[in-house]
């Protein structure tokens, strides 16, 4: 498992906003990435992700908070980041609002990360990203981890043996499921009627299992995206309870 985060914005000594994208990998506490971005939005964190993946490999789930780049307002919570580690086969989790401690592995490396970073921070938004290598080589390599009999994370730390592939794989749904395609405006349609899903998965395929009459479980991949209910032709949202179809 891996945690990402992109908080504790500054700025930088030309007066620009710094977004630290961090990601660590959950049993070592290896700091995998740490990149100085100039937004939170999901065209300047998905290039980080993918030179990341491609060098470490995939991760089974990454969990998050439940800001953006990661999350948003449509069903299960998702963004388009999101949706795009489903297709890498990487299950998104999403810490509780309001608890940090659920990703209790990867806060404590924020605190040296801010202070050695930031006090004073890089002259230039460009040249923050210097400060962040020299503690990602020194937190890795050189400070011991009581977590981990107080060796250093990259005494740890295996890369992943799922490689990135190349081309995304189709998602794939049981036989019992009805497949419907999401439109560009966000919908399918269901019985001559038009059911919203979610802008994040337009151009996409999801699963339909209907699980008592009229009423239909909605899935994007193996994850659960909400109910659809035939009499009200509503999709009703599953936050907070996504589930892998089996």
């Amino acid at each position: 498992m891996w945690s990402a985060d992109c908080k504790g914005h500054f700025k930088t000594g030309d007066g620009r906003y710094c977004y630290p994208l961090t990601i660590t990998d959950g049993y070592s506490r290896f700091l995998l990435s740490c990149q100085a971005l100039s937004s939170t939005s999901v065209a300047e964190a998905k290039p980080v992700f993918t030179r990341v993946f491609k060098a470490f490999g995939l991760p089974q789930p990454i969990r998050t908070a439940n800001g953006v780049p990661f999350a948003t307002n449509p069903l299960g919570r998702w963004s388009q980041l999101s949706a795009w580690w489903v297709r890498l086969g990487i299950f998104p989790e999403f810490i509780e609002p309001g608890k940090p401690q659920q990703t209790g592995r990867h806060e404590p490396m924020h605190r040296p990360l801010k202070a050695e970073t930031t006090r004073p921070p890089g002259t230039t938004l460009r040249a923050q990203p210097r400060k962040f290598n020299h503690v990602r080589e020194e937190f890795n390599h050189a400070r011991p981890h009581e977590a981990r009999d107080m060796r250093p994370p990259a005494a740890c730390y295996e890369p992943s043996s799922r490689k990135m592939p190349t081309t995304l794989p189709p998602l794939e749904y049981p036989d019992r499921f009805e497949v419907r395609y999401v439109s560009a405006n966000g919908g399918i349609r269901w019985h001559h009627q038009w059911g919203n899903v979610s802008h994040v998965c337009v151009g996409e395929y999801v699963g339909l299992e209907e699980i008592a009459d009229g009423v239909w479980n909605v899935y994007f991949g193996p994850l659960k995206l909400g109910r659809l209910l035939e009499r009200h032709m509503r999709i009703e949202d599953a936050y907070g309870r996504l589930k892998r179809h089996r």
